[in-house]
């Protein structure tokens, strides 16, 4: 520890308490004023100053509860998001839920932001011993270690840590921004070169242009019939298709030949939908023989009419308008009638494979940007920790 620093813990430099109870009741959150912070609202921030929450009590609901002040620390202490280490600081007065952890430091004897600053350090991981249980009592967050410099130190990397991370925040904008405006500009060519056409383009479903077209097969499910696994066929499911990977190379799940017999393999270069669930819509080419379950269709082209690449790219432009078809129901899904009955633009073959060829290249551009950007939030991300490092390890 560096000279003139003392250690002491937090329980003696801060008022370590808990929040409230959540009110139970909507007549006590209607038309409320008074800001009540759950741990989805740290989460929401993660790191910094929160000053609104989802919710709001109002004055029937903040009877009998404790009110905290703007500069309370809030610390997840129990359930799942406690490993998530997010740390965040009140901006305004407000009620908090008993999930967080609140503190409140001495100012006498600390400056608070650099206690927020040095609690973004600690890991719950390191704190639990049940992680099966994820729990932080008050005595032992009280109890965590903490090497305190004199005040004006701590003022002082405080200024330089709050400009630093300025500064990176900044920085992580900047790439995010870069990253959207990357994919939008793929998204937007994407809908302007189906939306504008051209000469010669007609309107055709896409069973007039596949071999064949048809939701996959699965008589069993896995909780039913375990002896389906484990073999060595691909078996794609609705969670593997996503347009960010044009072609399917990735799969979680494989079929035994017990498997293979209550389904059928769909050639290599087959278009697979989403249909149901959370990936709803989403496409893919699969770049080997697998196995579909019903909730995913297949699309074998006629490649004397179509280019497979091209219908996957014309599904994603479409991917928009078929999820909307899909809603309506307790869980999103598309039905095989939709792809019967709806019609989609398609030039002669020359031209699909030229559509195809452009907007591979432009993926892989988009693909190469992201990467880049990736990288660069990932340094970000190093850096804060680092300083963070040299900050209370005295050596900044």
């Amino acid at each position: 520890m560096k000279a003139g620093w003392q250690q002491t813990t937090l329980g003696s430099v801060s008022q370590v308490g808990a929040g409230n109870s959540a009110p139970q009741g909507t007549a006590l959150f209607a038309d409320g004023i008074y800001p009540f912070f759950r741990t989805s609202d740290a989460g929401r921030i993660r790191f910094g100053d929160i000053t609104e929450s989802a919710d709001y009590l109002n004055e029937d609901g903040i009877k009998g509860l404790h009110r905290f002040p703007a500069g309370t620390i809030l610390f997840p202490k129990s359930g799942a998001s406690t490993f998530l280490n997010h740390r965040v600081m009140l901006g305004v007065d407000g009620y908090v839920s008993s999930h967080l952890a609140t503190i409140v430091g001495d100012e006498a004897k600390v400056d608070r932001r650099f206690l927020l600053y040095f609690l973004s350090t600690i890991s719950a991981q390191d704190l639990i011993q049940d992680h099966a249980y994820p729990s932080l009592n008050l005595p032992l967050i009280a109890g965590i270690p903490v090497a305190l410099p004199p005040l004006p130190e701590q003022h002082r990397i405080v200024a330089i840590l709050d400009e630093a991370f300025d500064g990176i925040a900044t920085a992580k904008a900047n790439a995010e921004k870069n990253l959207q405006n990357a994919r939008a500009l793929f998204e937007s060519h994407l809908q302007s070169v189906f939306t504008e056409r051209g000469e010669g383009w007609v309107e055709t479903r896409l069973v007039e242009v596949s071999r064949e077209f048809g939701r996959g097969k699965s008589k069993y499910r896995p909780r039913n019939e375990p002896k389906l696994y484990g073999g060595p066929y691909p078996f794609i499911q609705t969670g593997d298709i996503s347009n960010a990977n044009h072609w399917l190379t990735e799969y979680a799940q494989t079929y035994s030949e017990f498997g293979l017999s209550q389904s059928r393999l769909w050639p290599k270069g087959t278009v697979c939908i989403a249909i149901v669930g959370a990936t709803v819509g989403e496409t893919a080419i699969v770049d080997f023989e697998a196995c579909f379950p019903d909730s995913v269709i297949g699309i074998v082209v006629n490649d004397q009419l179509a280019d497979n690449e091209y219908v996957e790219f014309l599904l994603q432009s479409f991917k928009a308008l078929l999820k909307e078809k899909g809603k309506g129901t307790a869980r999103d899904n598309i039905n095989l009638g939709t792809f019967e009955n709806q019609t989609f633009p398609f030039p002669s073959l020359k031209k699909q494979e030229e559509v195809a060829a452009t907007f591979n290249a432009l993926a892989a551009e988009t693909q190469r940007l992201a990467s880049l950007y990736q990288q660069k939030l990932t340094a970000l991300d190093d850096l804060k920790k680092s300083l963070l490092h040299q900050a209370f390890s005295g050596v900044l």
